[in-house]
């Protein structure tokens, strides 16, 4: 989900408890809290931790890019991170050569094969579409890594426009397992996150409650508000391939998503804010004073319908996008991790 679709679904979440709806209408920005810890996670991942990751290994195709060139660099890095022991960073940079134009190259860890193998693609422009005959013939080149390859996210990679993807190269026993992003979705996306912050989002406004002076209640609704605008969006982000690192620092792996829609598709970041600004209106409504809206009937019209709706055109468009390249469709997922719309 994109940064939008986490905060409205933050500020509905909060919605549902009738102290905070109570409060919001005496002025208070409480229900704004959930909505702020749920663009948190990623705000942490790309204002922040996607700066302060370090690489081994920056490989630079260049405008004239030698696909033999930089599949030898892939696999001296991962046979270093294999016979060596310590991991191995590596971020590979996108070609541009001009303001709407991208040399488009792709990278596969062929695990069956156990090599690395670089395609150089075609010309494409900011939307990803090729320029015909543009594709460079024969430039492809493969290499032998000499270990055993696992993935953790997909077998190939296509890098085209904006930012291109990074890889950690970590041994495990026998095996050399290849981590996509290894800085995104971690830590700052994990259950034990969310409760540490609602813990201490809690903990803050008890203080400041104890300089004023007053006891009430509000410290337990500033942290429940806030530590499940954090829980919906880690959850959001387990309907997509990635996944998260649910239980950090307990475990250390990012546990698969579930597969049911990608980050960046239109489909389900408009139906998801389209949901929770309808439930929003419909929880400020049902705790006031005379509400207005009959609960069936509008659910089934306001969140109901457009479920099934857009739900069935969904389903529709992705049986159609089967037929795309696999290449479109993982670079699609890629581009949507990368390069976040609007993360606050």
């Amino acid at each position: 989900m994109k940064g939008i679709a986490h905060f409205v679904t933050g500020v509905a979440i909060a919605t549902f408890f009738p102290q905070v709806v109570e409060r919001a209408a005496d002025g208070s920005i409480l229900p704004v809290l959930g909505g702020v810890a749920a663009l948190l996670p990623d705000t942490l991942d790309f204002k922040f931790l996607r700066y302060l990751e370090q690489y081994d290994l920056e490989i630079d195709p260049g405008p004239g890019p030698e696909p033999g060139r930089m599949a030898r660099q892939l696999a001296e890095a991962m046979r270093a991170a294999y016979e060596g022991g310590e991991p191995r960073s590596v971020m590979l940079h996108t070609i541009r050569l001009g303001p709407d134009r991208w040399r488009q190259y792709t990278v596969r860890f062929d695990a069956e094969e156990g090599e690395v193998a670089v395609r150089i693609g075609p010309v494409v422009d900011t939307g990803q579409r090729p320029f015909p005959e543009s594709e460079p013939r024969g430039a492809e080149a493969s290499i032998p890594v000499g270990a055993p390859l696992v993935h953790t996210y997909d077998e190939e990679i296509a890098v085209d426009i904006f930012s291109g993807p990074s890889f950690r190269f970590e041994r495990e026993a026998d095996q050399l397992r290849i981590h996509f992003l290894d800085w995104h979705r971690r830590w700052s996306h994990s259950l034990t996150l969310a409760a540490a912050l609602g813990l201490a989002a809690a903990g803050v406004a008890t203080l400041i409650e104890g300089w004023q002076g007053s006891v009430t209640s509000m410290p337990l609704w500033v942290g429940l508000v806030v530590g499940m605008g954090l829980l919906a969006h880690v959850l959001e982000d387990q309907l997509g391939f990635m996944g998260s690192n649910l239980l950090y620092p307990l475990t250390r792996r990012r546990t698969r998503g579930l597969g049911l829609l990608r980050s960046g598709d239109a489909i389900p970041n408009f139906l998801t804010v389209w949901t929770a600004l309808m439930l929003i209106l419909f929880n400020m409504d049902r705790f006031s004073a005379q509400p207005r809206l009959a609960p069936w009937p509008y659910l089934g019209a306001a969140v109901g319908l457009p479920a099934v709706l857009l739900g069935a055109v969904y389903q529709w468009r992705k049986r159609r996008q089967e037929s795309e390249p696999p290449e479109a469709l993982r670079q699609r997922e890629i581009l949507s991790e990368v390069e976040p719309v609007d993360t606050g």
